[in-house]
Formats: C-alpha cells, sequence, structure tokens
C-alpha cells in the first residue's frame, strides 16, 4: 500500500484507497461498540438517569426521601426532573460521542478533503 492515494508519480492507486476505507470502516465499527457498551449518568435533584453512549436509556435511579408520593405535585415535578437528568446524561452521552467519533467521521479519506469542516480538501471538495 502506497501512502498517497492517487500515486506519487501521477497514477491513481484504487487498492490503497479501498484498503483505507476499509481501515476506516474497521476503526469506526470498534469506537461505535465501545460507546454501545459505555454508560453515562446524569443527575438532577436526587434522580439519576443512566444512558449508554449510544444515547439508549438504561435505568432510573430516585433517592429515597426526594419525592413525596402523596403530593400531586411533587409527583408532576418528578416527571421534570426524569427528563432533566435524561438531557444532561444525552448531552454526556453525545460529548462521549463526538470525542469516539469525531476524528473517524468528519474526516473522510485522506487525500479526498473532508478533513477540516467549512475548508476544501485538496480535490476542492
Amino acid at each position: 500500500m502506497t501512502d498517497n492515494p492517487f500515486g506519487g508519480t501521477g497514477g491513481f492507486d484504487m487498492n490503497a484507497l479501498l484498503q483505507q476505507a476499509e481501515a476506516m470502516q474497521s476503526q469506526l465499527m470498534q469506537a461505535q461498540e465501545q460507546l454501545a457498551d459505555t454508560v453515562v449518568e446524569g443527575s438532577v435533584a436526587g434522580v439519576t438517569v443512566k444512558v449508554s453512549g449510544t444515547g439508549e436509556l438504561l435505568g432510573i435511579d430516585i433517592a429515597p426521601g426526594s419525592v413525596d408520593a402523596a403530593d400531586p405535585d411533587a409527583l408532576a415535578d418528578l416527571g421534570d426532573v426524569i427528563v432533566a437528568a435524561y438531557r444532561d446524561a444525552k448531552s454526556r452521552a453525545d460529548e462521549a460521542a463526538a470525542q469516539a467519533l469525531g476524528p473517524l467521521a468528519g474526516g473522510g479519506l485522506p487525500g479526498l478533503g473532508g478533513g477540516e469542516p467549512g475548508k476544501p480538501g485538496p480535490l476542492g471538495f
């Protein structure tokens, strides 16, 4: 495999380009598997929500004594607190995903552009 998929002498090495694409796909799949195994928590007012690195809801823990079950207003507030805790956890999961997938999802293939957002690569796209 050559370092330059377009060949150093002006030729186009399609096999090198395909090998780079396969390597990137493998790295992306590994990062996605790691994210699925990651557990992230978000907490608000005695409620802790757990989500996976992909944002799947895994569980909700409510601290004893944080809600008066006989008070309808407290129960209504509990729903809002659970939503806020989920949003906190989901935000953390999104940050973890951006760190894990960012270089792979936004980088494109070397030499084909897409490396830096808003700037064209060597081929002009």
